[in-house]
């Protein structure tokens, strides 16, 4: 049975509800180009038991890079979920500077990064 997460994710997408925060389990499926502008970000992407996809993008100036993330490898993390037409994506992945949203995380191979 899908997860609350999953389920939940699920229906934002079909009805394009987007900025909340949400905890998901997922596979990464591949692994992407740091992106370099402006605050860098570690990006990946991951697929949920359903199917849907969803583009990580990881504040790697505000937490630590996720290490030794490889293709199959299973991830649980708490972020926020923003509506996108090829699934959506993930970001806030890390502890909120200024304390006002709650605080986001990854969690790979038993260590928590945020």
């Amino acid at each position: 049975a899908p997860s609350q997460g999953e389920r939940i994710l699920g229906k934002a997408f079909k009805s394009g509800r987007s900025e909340f925060m949400v905890k998901f389990k997922a596979t990464v499926i591949a692994i992407l180009p740091d992106d370099l502008e402006g605050s860098r970000h570690q990006r990946f992407l991951v697929k949920l038991k359903s199917g849907q996809t969803l583009l990580v993008v990881h504040n790697i100036d505000l937490a630590p890079r996720v290490r030794n993330l490889k293709y199959g490898h299973q991830v649980n993390a708490h972020g926020e979920y923003i509506w996108n037409s090829k699934g959506g994506l993930i970001h806030k992945t890390h502890l909120d500077p200024g304390n006002d949203d709650p605080h986001g995380w990854i969690r790979h191979k038993g260590k928590i990064y945020q």
